[in-house]
């Protein structure tokens, strides 16, 4: 299990620092989102990405390029 987090967080670097330390992610569709993936933190929604991915693979590397932008913008890190 522990390789399997390894893994995680090599592929998606910035979503692991940000569910570590500043918020948290939602994945899947529902009534009442009309986006697939989101970044939220407890000021609420700081990323949603598009309705739907060609796989979850693609939406967590969009999440994971939005959330390098946005640590970046906001806290000058990356």
């Amino acid at each position: 299990m522990a390789d399997m987090a390894e893994s995680v967080e090599r592929a998606y670097p910035h979503v692991a620092r940000w569910v570590k330390t500043d918020g948290w992610i939602e994945i899947g569709s529902g009534d009442y989102h009309s986006s697939f993936v989101r970044a939220l933190d407890e000021g609420g929604m700081v990323w949603e990405g598009a309705a739907s991915y060609p796989s979850l693979d693609a939406a967590l590397r969009a999440l994971d390029t939005a959330l390098h932008d946005w640590l970046h913008e906001q806290e000058g890190e990356v």
